[in-house]
């Protein structure tokens, strides 16, 4: 299974016959809670709201919602708001997290916690899948928002942290393009050398449940009628899933190019954890919130 957009998504997730319930750390917040009643309303998942009751309140009633007694919980304080969500969801009471009104460092420093957070001793990563128009089907860009400058392992622990996601949301095999500028293993190119790495490691099993192709190229990994041209011969030629970028800077200009000049609809969130963390951007419209709500409602908790 492949989504072409998120459309295609949003209908599946409104087939299934059980809610996913989503806590909201901090949810004092106006722009943020717009998308989770959008999701709210349209029976893709039931929110359990953590924060100042008051201000919570003040917002369902300007708003016109009602969120049933039990699935609000009064944490005054930030840093409780994320501690409490978290352990909501390590007691099975929530499938996932969406950052409210709080810094990122605040609810990180929750998840990350040895004791009571949600760590699985695996780097964690940023998701981005993304509808491009002009593409046959939605792409992953991979890590676009946390790994700064990634080693070989960390690449590794991106890799399998984005096909979980994908294979969880349905995707039977992802094809994953280990990008570079070229398509040859060059020394001069450390890039080149790990795309390489990633190939061997896919190959003898160790990047399992999908097809890792590199070193290649933009084009190739996503034109097949110029992989053609190239002589450039695999099955991710013209069909990847997943674009691993060698840094957060390729990865995030790839990202706002397609979304900022081409007009591409996103979804992103934080991987690697016990569950799916909504941490978006402050640029971030109530249409990107809700459609990385949809997207984590198709997965809910990854690991149980």
């Amino acid at each position: 299974m492949v989504y072409q957009n998120f459309e295609q998504l949003i209908s599946k997730v409104k087939g299934e016959p059980v809610k996913r319930r989503m806590a909201v750390a901090a949810a004092n917040d106006e722009h943020t809670l717009e998308a989770v009643f959008h999701a709210a309303k349209e029976d893709i998942i039931e929110p359990v709201l953590v924060g100042d009751r008051n201000i919570i309140d003040a917002i369902l009633e300007k708003e016109g919602i009602h969120v049933p007694e039990e699935n609000i919980y009064d944490c005054p304080g930030n840093a409780e708001a994320a501690a409490f969500a978290v352990q909501l969801v390590r007691e099975g009471k929530a499938d996932f997290i969406m950052k409210g009104s709080l810094d990122t460092k605040v609810i990180m420093k929750a998840i990350v916690d040895k004791e009571n957070g949600l760590s699985r001793g695996r780097t964690m990563s940023h998701f981005c899948t993304i509808e491009v128009p002009g593409y046959h089907k939605m792409v992953s860009v991979v890590d676009s928002g946390m790994v700064l400058y990634p080693t070989l392992e960390q690449k590794k622990d991106i890799i399998m942290n984005t096909v979980e996601t994908l294979r969880a949301m349905g995707y039977d095999c992802p094809k994953v393009a280990v990008l570079t500028c070229v398509e040859k293993v060059n020394p001069k190119m450390p890039e080149t050398l790990d795309a390489q790495a990633l190939k061997k490691m896919n190959e003898d099993g160790e990047i399992p449940g999908c097809i890792v192709e590199g070193p290649i190229s933009y084009d190739c990994a996503m034109s097949s009628e110029i992989a053609e041209l190239k002589g450039y011969e695999s099955p991710v030629a013209g069909d990847a899933d997943i674009l691993l970028t060698p840094d957060i800077h390729a990865g995030n200009i790839l990202g706002k190019a397609f979304t900022v000049t081409f007009g591409a609809k996103m979804a992103g969130f934080i991987v690697g954890a016990r569950c799916p963390v909504v941490i978006t951007s402050r640029a971030s419209s109530a249409l990107e919130k809700y459609h990385a709500i949809v997207v984590c409602a198709s997965i809910g908790n990854v690991v149980k």
